[in-house]
Parts: structure tokens; C-alpha cells; sequence
């Protein structure tokens, strides 16, 4: 077995976590540098997280998540949101490669305006690319959270105002999910629910 095969079976969802563990922001930069490397769509990086610790803070994001009290317990808990306008940082992105000489000005204008118009004036879509490519990075942070150590759990139970409210997040940020990381106190662990059979998920056309 491989160590990635490893990984994969042994990340579960943490229930409840160790109180008091202390998480250094130093860990949490590497998680992130290498989440910066996750798939997006164009390489727009829809992904931003808020990482919160501060005890007040992280009660007012628990009172959000309906008082869940593994958000008390954990060493941190994650706001993983989705920009809606990240289409708008297109030049910006694709800047370096004309400067490389990877592409010309006419392919790098042409790029530009393709996004543009891809994603101007069609807000539904906005916020489905917003979810969509903010939850491809969010797992890809959980595994490295878990390859480095640390045990998490991906959330959706919150009222998405509330935490916007409690945070203060923009409008252009969408509330994906709430991440709570560290060390699980193994105090409910359970076998592993059931998976469906490959039949019933997978087509082979």
C-alpha cells in the first residue's frame, strides 16, 4: 500500500478534538502554501480561507454553526469561501506568463477577454464556479492537514449570514464550508459508514 493509498483510508471526519491543542500558525502557512497548488478553473483561485483561533472569534463562528461544539474544541476553525469575482483577477493571474514569454500579447488578450465573458453578467454562474473550485482546494487542504498530522472535519451546518455577519465577509465571498482542525480526542470514533458499491456511482461508457 502505498503511503497516498494510506492517506486517503485513514482521514475521517473528526467529531471531536483535543481541547486546548495548540495549532502554530507557522503549520498552518505550509498547509496552505500547498494548497495554493489545488485545480482551478483558468487558475482563477477562487479559494480564500479565513482561519480563526482567537477564542472570541471562534465562539461567535460556533453560535454561526448552531453551537456545534466540536468548533469550541478544535485548535482552529476554517471559513473556506468561494470568490465570485475571481474572474476579475484574470490579467493579473495570466500577467507573468506574457512576461515569461509562455504566451504573446494577442494570446494573453484573447485569454482575458475569454474569462470575461465566461463569467460577466451570469451571476448563478459565479457562484457555482465559486463553490465548486473553493471545494476542490478544501479538500485538497484537508489531506495535507492530515498528511502533516492534524484531523479535521468539513461542515455545512451554519446559517451562511450569520457567519457572514460574525466575520464580516464581503458580498463577493460565498460561505462554502466551515473547516474545524486538530487533534481528534478519538472519543467517538465509529467504523467507517457505509460506501457504495462501485455499481451504483460508476458507469463505464
Amino acid at each position: 500500500m502505498s503511503a497516498f493509498t494510506d492517506l486517503i483510508q485513514s482521514r475521517r471526519s473528526a467529531m471531536n478534538f483535543q481541547e486546548g491543542i495548540e495549532l502554530p500558525p507557522s503549520e498552518l502557512e505550509d498547509m496552505f502554501t500547498l494548497t495554493r497548488l489545488a485545480p482551478s478553473a483558468f487558475n482563477l483561485q477562487h479559494a480564500h480561507y479565513w482561519s480563526v483561533s482567537d477564542p472570541d472569534k471562534k465562539e461567535a463562528v460556533r453560535q454561526a454553526a448552531w453551537n456545534q461544539y466540536k468548533v469550541h474544541t478544535a485548535s482552529a476553525v476554517i471559513a473556506v469561501l468561494g470568490d465570485k469575482l475571481a474572474y476579475r483577477q484574470a490579467a493579473t493571474i495570466y500577467e507573468g506568463l506574457l512576461t515569461l514569454g509562455v504566451i504573446d500579447q494577442k494570446e494573453f488578450d484573447e485569454t482575458v477577454e475569454m474569462i470575461r465573458s465566461m463569467y460577466e453578467g451570469r451571476e448563478d454562474f459565479q457562484r457555482d464556479e465559486a463553490i465548486r473550485n473553493a471545494s476542490l482546494s478544501a479538500m485538497q487542504f484537508m489531506l495535507i492537514a492530515k498528511d502533516k498530522g492534524w484531523d479535521t472535519c468539513p461542515m455545512i451546518g451554519f446559517d451562511p449570514e450569520a457567519l457572514r455577519q460574525a466575520l464580516d465577509i464581503p458580498e463577493h465571498l460565498v460561505p462554502v464550508m466551515l473547516i474545524t482542525i486538530g487533534k481528534d480526542s478519538k472519543k467517538q470514533l465509529r467504523p467507517r459508514g457505509y460506501r457504495k458499491p462501485l455499481g451504483e456511482f460508476v458507469r463505464f461508457l
